[in-house]
C-alpha cells in the first residue's frame, strides 16, 4: 500500500532523494504524498493530494538539506486531501506511517482530553500525538517506542524525526514492511526495495517490534528490551534497469511480455533441483490460502492437483480463512500464496497455522519478505520485480509453481522446459488482442465463462478487466448461467468464453451457443486441438496444443492482452488504477 522513504546523509540533497523514492513506489497505489525535511534547522512539510508531481510543484528546494522522510499515502482514515496527506506533525513528532492504528478513536478521545487538538482525520496523527505525549513525560526513546508499542492495536511502519535530535530518523515497526538502507555516509529508510535502488542495493530488515536510529554514518537497532540487535545486510537480486520501462508504453505490458523468459527460468530452476518442489502426497488436505489474483492461482491449482491425487484441497480468501473455526490434522499443509510476501491477511492466516504446527508453503516472489521468513517451506518465484499494480508475471510464477508441485505429486514429466516459444508465439499476436479491445471496450458490462480450470481462469480475466479498464464484468461457471444469471445477455453482450479442456469442451459449447442464441458478442478462446469453424463465437484465439500442466499458463496470456488493449483504448492510468494498490499490507 503506501509508500515511505528517508533519507540522512551529506552526498546528496535529501529531498531529491525522497522525491526519487516516492517516484519509485507509486507502483504501489497512493491518493496523496508529502515530505518534511529540516532546513536551516527548521522543520518544513510539504504534502498534498495527487501525484507526487503535485508535490514536487510545489517544492523549492534548497542544496544544504541533509535529512528528510516521505511518503505516498493511500486513503484509509479520511478523505484523500492536503490535510490527511502524510507526514503529519504534533508538538517534538513528525511522523509517516504505513498500517492501520485500530484503536485510534479511543486514544484520540484521551489525547483530547489531555489538551491535544488534530487538524486531520487521519489515525497516523493520533499516533504522532502519543509518541509526543509519551516522550515528553518520559524523555527517553526507547520507553517511549515500547509504551507506544502496548498501547497500540493494529499494523504500523514509522519513520520519525523528533525536533531534538536533527540529524536522526527513527524507524519502528509491527507487521508492516520496512527496511534500512546502507549507504556510505549515507542511509535510508523505505518500505520497499526499489525506493532506494538508485543510490544503493544493500539493505537490513527490520524486524517485527525492533527500533532503528539511523544516522548519516551509522545504524543502530535495538529491541524494546534495549539489547542491541545485530542484521545481516541484504543485496537486492535486481537491477534498477530491471524495474524501468525499457521502451513499452507501460510497465505491466513489459511484465506481459517478461512472462515466457521467467516462466521457462523458473521451469528450468526447479526441473533441474527436483528436491525443491514440495512432495504433498505426505499430507492428507491442503488448505490454499491467498488474496485475490494469488486465490484465482490457488485454484488453478486445486483444478490441477485433485485430478490425480486423492487429496481433499480447500482454496480459501485469506480475509475469510482467519475468522472461520479451522479444522487440522496433524498431516495438513497449508499453502499461502503473495507476491509480495507482505499481504496481512495472509500472514495473518499463516501466523494462525504455525501456531498450531501445522506444515506451512509460501509461495511468494520476495524471499526476504514476511511471509517467506515465517513458512516452514518457501518456493520462490524468481520472476523480478513487478510495478504495474495489476499483477501479470507473478501470478503466471503462482501457477507455475502450483503446476509443477501438482506433476511431481504424480511423477509426472509432462511439463514442458522449452515453454517460452509457445509463450511468445501468443504474447505477440497483439493485433487479435486489440481488434477484441476495439469490440469492448465501450461495453458497460461484459461475462467470462469457463468450467473446471477454465472457470478458475475466467474468474482471473474477469479481475483484470475490471482493475485496469473498470467495466463492470463478472464471471461465472458455464453451467450456471441458466440458473439465473442468463437473463442478464441482451443483444452486443460481450461474452469472453474459455474453453480448452477436451473432456468437457462440449458441455462448454452447449452453454456458449446458449448466451450467442440470445444475442452476445462471444470471443472465445480454445485450443488448436479443439478449434473448429462454426457460427457460435464472433471471434476466437486458438491457443497452441500443449499438456494440461502448461495450458493455463498459455491461456492466461490472452485474459492479460484483452484487459490491457480495452485500458489503453480508454486513455487510462493501467499501471496505477485507482483506489488499488500493489501490496495489501491492512486488513
Amino acid at each position: 500500500m503506501c509508500g515511505i522513504v528517508g533519507y540522512v546523509g551529506n552526498k546528496h540533497n535529501a529531498v531529491n532523494v525522497l522525491l526519487d523514492g516516492l517516484k519509485s513506489l507509486e507502483y504501489r497505489g497512493y491518493d496523496s504524498a508529502g515530505v518534511a525535511f529540516y532546513q536551516d534547522n527548521k522543520l518544513k512539510v510539504v504534502k498534498t493530494s495527487g501525484k507526487v508531481k503535485n508535490l514536487e510543484d510545489k517544492l523549492e528546494i534548497n542544496d544544504n538539506i541533509s535529512i528528510g522522510i516521505g511518503h505516498t499515502r493511500w486513503a484509509t482514515h479520511g478523505k484523500a486531501n492536503d490535510i490527511n496527506a502524510h507526514p503529519h506533525n504534533v508538538g517534538m513528532v513528525t511522523i509517516v506511517h504505513n498500517g492501520i492504528i485500530e484503536n485510534h478513536d479511543d486514544l484520540k478521545k484521551e489525547l483530547l482530553k489531555i489538551g491535544y487538538k488534530f487538524k486531520s482525520e487521519t489515525d497516523t496523527e493520533v499516533a504522532c500525538a502519543l509518541i509526543d505525549y509519551i516522550y515528553k513525560k518520559k524523555n527517553d526513546k526507547l520507553s517511549t517506542f515500547k509504551s507506544f508499542s502496548s498501547k497500540i492495536k493494529g499494523s504500523y511502519a514509522l519513520a520519525i524525526l523528533f525536533s531534538d535530535e536533527k540529524d536522526t530518523i527513527y524507524a519502528i515497526r509491527k507487521y508492516s514492511p520496512l527496511i534500512v538502507g546502507v549507504g556510505n555516509n549515507e542511509n535510508f529508510i523505505a518500505s520497499d526495495v526499489p525506493a532506494i535502488l538508485k543510490y544503493t542495493n544493500k539493505y537490513i530488515l527490520l524486524e517485527e517490534n525492533e527500533y532503528a536510529v539511523v544516522k548519516k554514518n551509522n545504524i543502530n537497532i535495538f529491541d524494546f528490551k534495549g539489547n542491541v540487535v545485530k542484521r545481516k545486510i541484504s543485496k537486492a537480486n535486481f537491477e534498477l534497469e530491471a524495474a524501468l520501462k525499457n521502451g513499452y508504453d507501460h510497465f505491466m505490458l513489459k511484465e506481459i511480455y517478461e512472462q515466457p523468459k521467467v516462466i521457462n527460468n523458473l521451469f528450468n530452476y526447479y526441473l533441474d533441483n527436483k528436491k525443491k518442489i514440495i512432495d504433498i502426497n505426505k499430507y492428507d488436505n491442503i488448505h490454499i490460502v491467498a488474496c485475490g489474483s494469488a486465490m484465482h492461482a490457488g485454484l488453478v491449482g486445486k483444478y490441477l492437483m485433485e485430478k490425480y491425487i486423492s487429496i481433499p484441497i480447500s482454496v480459501e480468501i485469506a480475509s475469510e480463512y482467519r475468522y472461520r473455526d479451522i479444522y487440522y490434522t496433524k498431516k495438513t499443509l497449508l499453502i499461502v500464496i503473495s507476491q509480495s510476501g507482505e499481504t496481512a491477511d495472509t500472514l495473518a492466516a499463516l501466523k494462525m497455522a504455525n501456531e498450531k504446527n501445522i506444515d506451512t508453503l509460501a509461495i511468494v516472489n520476495v524471499i526476504s519478505s514476511s511471509i517467506a521468513r515465517s513458512a516452514k517451506y518457501v518456493m520462490p518465484m524468481f520472476v523480478g520485480p513487478e510495478i504495474a499494480v495489476a499483477t501479470t508475471k507473478a501470478l503466471a510464477g503462482q501457477i507455475a509453481i502450483l503446476s509443477l508441485i501438482a506433476a511431481k505429486a504424480i511423477s509426472n514429466n509432462e511439463i514442458d522446459r522449452n515453454i517460452c516459444e509457445l509463450l511468445n508465439k501468443i504474447v505477440n499476436d497483439r493485433s487479435t488482442y486489440i481488434e477484441i479491445a476495439k469490440q469492448i471496450y465501450k461495453s458497460n458490462n461484459l461475462f467470462y465463462i469457463g468450467r473446471g480450470i477454465d472457470y478458475a481462469l475466467s474468474m482471473e480475466g474477469s479481475l483484470k478487466l475490471k482493475e485496469i479498464s473498470y467495466i463492470h464484468s463478472e464471471a461465472y461457471p458455464a453451467g450456471e448461467l441458466k440458473h439465473g444469471t442468463i437473463s442478464l445477455i441482451e443483444e452486443g453482450t460481450p461474452v469472453i468464453a474459455i474453453a480448452t479442456d477436451k473432456n468437457i469442451y462440449d458441455k462448454t459449447i452447449s452453454n456458449i451457443k446458449e448466451v450467442k442464441s440470445r444475442g452476445a458478442y462471444v470471443i472465445l478462446i480454445t485450443t488448436k486441438e479443439l478449434d473448429e469453424e462454426n457460427n457460435f463465437y464472433d471471434k476466437k484465439i486458438v491457443l497452441p496444443n500443449t499438456n494440461e500442466f502448461n495450458r493455463p499458463l498459455l491461456t492466461l496470456i490472452p485474459l492479460q492482452l484483452i484487459a490491457y488493449e480495452t485500458a489503453k483504448l480508454k486513455n487510462l492510468d493501467i499501471d496505477k488504477p485507482r483506489n488499488l494498490a500493489k501490496s495489501v499490507t491492512v486488513e
